[in-house]
């Protein structure tokens, strides 16, 4: 099995002006205390999460109610690390994608996982992602901070995803992951009442062609 999060640690960056990841201790042992207890602080969206979509509109369903489905079955990851801006369906085709999967994951290389935040990544175009989610596409991953690019306001391509009932992993680490199809396990960690939730994501090789 391919392990795809990111190892959350102090010095994980965090979106700029987000909550970064700390840590303490409630208990130490060395303290005298009969066992080692941890405490954290942090904002859902350091490290691997998925988004729900409270994230983007006032009201909407929260961490506890992303479903299982959406996050676990067959999966493919696409390169496009050498694109550099708007990611259509001719750039997709052109990486080896012909039909649409139930569930997508692009490897952008901007990942957070060995260096600072990165200034920009590739994103689907918002005419890319309905056209996606209108074919059936379930998930939407990226080994970058975010499916919308990030000087991105309205975050489009997050409210065409969500609007078409898709979903999203954000901040994998696809470095170990060829382009090729696999079995994806990524259950959202069930937070209740959050606009994100923390997830292990693991990826196991199939015997499916890409």
């Amino acid at each position: 099995m391919i392990d795809i999060s990111i190892v959350v640690t102090a010095s994980t960056p965090e979106w700029p002006g987000d909550t970064p990841f700390s840590c303490g201790w409630t208990w130490q042992m060395a303290a005298g205390a009969s066992v080692n207890v941890s405490s954290i602080t942090m904002s859902p969206h350091v490290g691997t999460h998925a988004d729900a979509p409270l994230h983007v509109r006032d009201g909407a369903a929260p961490s506890e109610e992303l479903p299982l489905e959406a996050f676990v079955g067959p999966a493919v990851v696409v390169d496009v690390s050498h694109l550099a801006g708007d990611v259509d369906r001719r750039a997709l085709r052109a990486a080896g994608l012909d039909a649409t999967p139930a569930r997508l994951l692009l490897r952008t290389g901007r990942s957070i996982v060995r260096g600072p935040f990165p200034a920009d990544w590739p994103a689907l175009t918002a005419e890319c992602a309905a056209a996606l989610v209108a074919d059936g596409l379930l998930l939407l991953g990226v080994d970058c901070p975010s499916v919308d690019r990030r000087e991105a306001k309205h975050l489009v391509i997050h409210h065409a995803l969500f609007d078409g009932g898709a979903f999203i992993l954000e901040n994998l680490d696809l470095s170990q992951a060829a382009a090729a199809w696999y079995d994806l396990m990524a259950a959202p960690v069930r937070f209740g009442g959050l606009d994100a939730a923390p997830v292990r994501a693991v990826l196991r090789p199939t015997h499916t062609g890409f």
